[in-house]
């Protein structure tokens, strides 16, 4: 069987032996393609030395934030923001966005094995955290399953922008839990200073034998900007510190462990292709840009007991042999223009994206599910001249989305949705106050490719912050959101046996739009060579959508439903940097990080509710009875965290040694269970050498989880079968010009 990439699938039975650095023919052109660039910057630069931007240490406080219209800093927002670029982002970068991310304060990764990591914000992930590329959907179905990859690649990113909490304004419904902007730059919106730059990395790791390549190309030629990347990755299977399957589940199980699946995952291989071509037209007045792009990856589901949900006709054991595997492939097309200083106007900015996308789930070598998504949306933003000292933007959003999934275990069914919003965000200032003002309409309607109706919502979020500085050093924010977030195609009409998760999933067709209402308390210090900042916060829920546990289970599979309650979030988080020391020994800094949420439904713990459905399975209908938790803690929801670094660095070398240490986390919904804590620790060491002609190369190695200790995510819903790597060593070289 193959594939429209033309390769057999047996090639993505990935092992270390077909895995030699120079074999790939994706990594063989980067290094062609990095000599001929080489080459050419050698003649296009001047013959004064510069760094390149990437290599140098930024300090985040100048950073712009892009995901916001207005112009702005991430401590200038109201809304909570991180920041991940430079130097920090290369030491971050990891084969997934979640775990790339996963070390900020707040923010953690939903691991479905080393193919798969969405971001988690404050206990909310999934449909209610948005993924954008340059301020666009990743026009993916990463939110329709948690075994769905998202279709970025981190390593080609030039800066992450976490918005943690409601980002409704911004981006509509789908970010009432936050958003997670990746800029990469595939369309330029400025001239490159130099005729041509870029950078390229080659790394491997010897938990998975991954083998990365990357490259980027920037140029110009007169008023025209040019980019191009590529990335190839190929890993096998993941080293880990012993047996997949946890004690307790194999105690619960009643089985002994399978000394054959000791110190590896099995099916955890992955092979990824990504590829941009972009180009802008620059003028005096404004400027026009497009881009096409392709992500193609293949991985394995890790953990996947298949065969739970066959019945006992025999063919147990043969599903269970097999293998789950996940083919996707995304091309993109993308048009931005802006026009400059206008009217009364400051800036218009258009955004258009077309993305065609297509996810195929294999069970050995035979289909199991298709799944086409065929995405478009549509973002234009006009920043007004001041109106009564009040700086703004007006702004207008519109999506629209065709999903088709087919197959025999195809559990959520074809679906047309349509989303438009309009939004003013507004900011002003009052000597040391600043307010900061928002508010959006958004009309959603999804139409199921079935006799259920079609659901139609319109929403409304509004928001307010002010900022005080207290004095140069200080300053205190306060917010307050009141958000609303339409219910998912997923969420309304799901039916039937859910693979990746080994469970039945059913969603409800009257669910309302739930309601969610922020408040936070935020201080920022920077005093010499102490930064520090805290915030403290609480979000309720009207009707929170959640996927409720049951005590029923249909031949060994778990049936959960989607339900509605009222809720309560509330967490706190805080975050030190401290510059030791910077002498003769190198520069010395300490930074410290801890978070905590807490989530439950306002019903008391141990409140069911019985439901009787009718499940239709293996051509013909079961009646089950079912006790739904309809109160208490929240299922996996992530425990509180404590945090820490200590870097150092002098003239060419720098080195860094971290720790970070997950509480167990007892605060369980019903049918869940407990999970312990664990502390994963880290270290990495990198050399610089700046070339005379302004390029410049890094040597860099990365530990990872140093001590090997065994650990498993409260929030993964394969917690028990699937843990995170065991220690491996990331290796490689940089280089920029």
């Amino acid at each position: 069987m193959t594939f429209g990439c033309g390769l057999s699938f047996n090639c993505y039975n990935i092992t270390y032996q077909n895995l030699p650095i120079f074999t790939s023919p994706m990594l063989r052109f980067t290094l062609l393609a990095l000599t001929l660039s080489a080459a050419l910057t050698a003649q296009a630069q001047d013959t004064h030395p510069k760094r390149h931007h990437d290599d140098t240490p930024k300090d985040l406080s100048a950073v712009e934030v892009k995901a916001s219209p207005l112009a702005a800093t991430s401590e200038r927002l109201a809304l909570p923001v991180e920041l991940l670029t430079g130097e920090a982002l290369d030491a971050a970068k990891a084969g997934t966005l979640g775990d790339t991310v996963s070390k900020l304060p707040g923010v953690q990764s939903a691991n479905f094995g080393p193919g798969v990591g969405r971001p988690i914000i404050r206990g909310l992930d999934g449909a209610r955290v948005q993924v954008l590329s340059d301020g666009l959907g990743s026009g993916d179905v990463s939110t329709v399953s948690v075994d769905h990859a998202i279709s970025i690649e981190p390593f080609l990113a030039d800066q992450i922008e976490v918005l943690k909490g409601p980002a409704t304004l911004l981006y509509g419904s789908g970010a009432i839990g936050g958003a997670v902007n990746v800029v990469d730059g595939r369309i330029p919106d400025r001239l490159p200073e130099a005729a041509l730059s870029g950078r390229a990395e080659l790394r491997g790791n010897s938990g998975s034998h991954e083998r990365t390549g990357m490259l980027r190309l920037d140029g110009r030629a007169d008023r025209l900007a040019l980019h191009f990347d590529a990335l190839h990755r190929e890993a096998g299977d993941v080293r880990i510190p012993g047996f997949a399957e946890s004690a307790q589940h194999r105690a619960e199980e009643g089985e002994p462990a399978d000394t054959s699946e000791y110190g590896h995952l099995s099916n955890s291989a992955l092979r990824t292709d990504s590829a941009a071509l972009g180009m802008t037209l620059f003028s005096e007045h404004g400027f026009l840009g497009g881009g096409y792009s392709l992500y193609r990856s293949t991985y394995g589901i890790p953990g996947h007991a298949h065969g739970h949900a066959h019945g006992d006709d025999g063919d147990d054991n043969d599903a269970e042999d097999s293998p789950v595997r996940i083919h996707m492939d995304q091309h993109r097309s993308e048009l931005r223009g802006g026009l400059d200083a206008f009217g009364p106007f400051q800036s218009l900015r258009v955004k258009l994206a077309d993305t065609q996308y297509t996810h195929t789930e294999f069970e050995g070598e035979a289909i199991g599910t298709v799944f086409n998504n065929h995405a478009q949306e549509l973002r234009a933003e006009l920043v007004h001249q001041p109106i009564a000292g009040w700086d703004g933007a007006i702004g207008v959003q519109t999506s629209r989305r065709t999903f088709a999934a087919t197959g025999d275990e195809a559990f959520v069914p074809s679906s047309n949705t349509k989303d438009a919003g309009l939004f003013w965000l507004g900011k002003r200032l009052w000597g040391a106050f600043q307010l900061d003002l928002g508010l959006r309409a958004d009309h959603n309607q999804t139409t199921p490719d079935t006799a259920q109706r079609t659901r139609r919502f319109t929403t409304h979020s509004a928001s307010l912050g002010v900022q005080w500085q207290w004095n140069p050093l200080l300053h205190f924010s306060l917010g307050f959101d009141r958000a609303q977030r339409a219910p998912t195609a997923e969420e309304l009409f799901s039916s039937g046996l859910h693979v990746a998760t080994g469970s039945f999933e059913f969603g409800h067709t009257n669910l309302n739009k739930e309601t969610a209402t922020r408040v936070e308390l935020g201080a920022h210090l920077h005093h010499g060579p102490l930064e520090a900042s805290v915030s403290v916060w609480r979000v309720g829920y009207a009707d929170f959508i959640y996927l409720a546990g049951t005590d029923a289970q249909l031949e060994n599979a778990p049936l959960r439903l989607w339900q509605q309650g009222d809720a309560r979030f509330h967490g706190v988080e805080a975050k030190l940097d401290w510059d030791i020391a910077d002498n003769a020994s190198g520069f010395w800094q300490l930074g410290l990080f801890a978070d905590s949420v807490r989530a439950r439904l306002n019903a008391a713990a141990g409140s069911t509710l019985q439901q009787s459905i009718d499940v239709f399975h293996e051509g013909h209908y079961h009646h089950v009875t079912a006790q739904t938790a309809v109160g208490g803690y929240l299922p996996r929801i992530a425990p509180g965290r404590i945090g820490g670094q200590l870097r150092w660095s002098r003239e060419a070398w720098r080195a860094s040694l971290g720790a970070v240490h997950s509480f167990k986390q007892t605060r369980v919904a019903e049918f869940e269970t407990t999970t312990p804590g664990y502390t994963l620790m880290d270290a990495h060491l990198a050399w610089h050498h700046d070339l005379a002609n302004g390029s410049a190369v890094e040597l860099f190695a990365d530990v990872s989880n140093l001590t090997n200790q065994e650990a498993r995510p409260h929030t993964s819903f394969l917690k028990d079968v699937v843990p995170l790597a065991g220690r491996s060593i990331a290796f490689g070289v940089r280089a920029f010009f």
